[in-house]
């Protein structure tokens, strides 16, 4: 389910909207808008939980588990 929204956008802002579905790198402003709102709440979220982690210290468990990671190989595709 979907809900339509209306919001003001600076002259400049629409108008990089615009390009980005004009040169076929978004489908629309509405994906434009989805995408950009979806990923600031992954950084809201991402933020909080490094908050989280902070204020918590160092853990034995995630600290090894990290060094782990680091070695292993990463996967672009």
């Amino acid at each position: 389910m979907s809900i339509q929204i209306a919001v003001r956008l600076p002259d400049d802002v629409v108008a990089f909207v615009d390009e980005l579905v004009q040169t076929g790198q978004a489908t629309s402003r509405a994906a434009v808008v989805t995408t950009a709102l979806e990923r600031e709440r992954r950084h809201q979220v991402a933020a909080k939980d490094a908050a989280i982690l902070a204020a918590a210290g160092a853990d034995a468990d995630l600290d090894a588990l990290a060094e782990h990671v680091v070695h292993m190989p990463v996967d672009l595709d």
